[in-house]
């Protein structure tokens, strides 16, 4: 077994004229050294060389394809605009990795990410044909699909495998939270809708009366209520049937009245309801 020499540090008591401190010794241990991780190694040495292929891919595309907007742009928006051909099939490749785990999200990132890798090497060879080298526009575009081959085998390699049901166990648990985040902002929107009804119903309640009704005399005043009959307190039915036959028909003036003579906290459609019933009776 393999070893390796660590140099460490102790304090150890040490006495000079009959004064004892601690002071720093220092000492060797012989640690074992654990075997090459060649599993590691490989998967960094293809992860570099992967790195390697797709920098250069996107070197050669992207001045193949610039090259040939350039025919009919200025160069800095035509190899900006190269760019975007590399950039979009990366960017949905990155997209698949991270839905992995959940393949009928990750469906629609690859196929987005197989058409754009087939427009940009189209563009490649339709460089290639355009400069007259056809030949050579066919192996540049080959380049780009040897890039995304590699980092779908790569990533595929690097990609714990979960089991059928580990799968639809974490389907689930994403779907929980997934709606937990999505009621975030609905009560949000909710909340903000509530606030607005009840700003606009306080607006209305506060609203003063622009036409008020102004009675002539006070012998048609609504609000003065008939006499009370000395027979006690009534319920709010006989109060109801009391105001109609004194010949009270606002309804706003009835609700006061039975309010006041007969429960304050009635409500004011239930006292209009049994005035409709007292209109129909009489």
């Amino acid at each position: 077994m393999r070893t390796r020499t660590e140099t460490r540090t102790r304090q150890v008591p040490h006495t000079v004229d009959g004064k004892t401190h601690l002071i720093d010794e220092p000492y060797e241990i012989h640690l074992p050294v654990p075997p090459r991780d060649w599993d590691h190694t490989v998967r960094t040495a293809v992860l570099a060389a992967a790195c390697l292929i797709l920098t250069g891919s996107v070197v050669w595309s992207t001045a193949s394809i610039g090259a040939l907007l350039d025919l009919l742009v200025i160069a800095p928006a035509a190899y900006a605009a190269a760019i975007t051909f590399d950039l979009v099939w990366i960017s949905c490749m990155a997209l698949e990795w991270l839905a992995r785990y959940d393949p009928p999200r990750a469906r629609a990132p690859r196929i987005a990410g197989h058409i754009a890798l087939g427009v940009a090497m189209t563009a490649v060879a339709m460089h290639g044909h355009a400069e007259g080298q056809l030949a050579i526009g066919i192996t540049g575009a080959v380049v780009s699909g040897m890039a995304k081959g590699l980092w779908t085998v790569l990533l595929a390699q690097t990609t714990p495998q979960l089991s059928p049901q580990a799968m639809q166990w974490a389907q689930a648990e994403r779907a929980e939270l997934g709606s937990r985040l999505g009621m975030i902002p609905l009560r949000r929107e909710l909340a903000r809708a509530e606030g607005l009804v009840e700003a606009e119903e306080a607006a209305l309640r506060t609203t003063p009366d622009t036409a008020p009704e102004t009675p002539e005399n006070d012998e048609e005043t609504p609000d003065d209520p008939p006499t009370l009959p000395s027979s006690g307190p009534m319920t709010m039915a006989d109060a109801v049937r009391t105001a109609v036959s004194c010949g009270i028909t606002d309804p706003d003036a009835v609700v006061r009245y039975v309010r006041k003579v007969a429960d304050a906290n009635a409500k004011e459609d239930s006292i209009l309801r049994t005035l409709r019933m007292a209109r129909r009776a009489s």
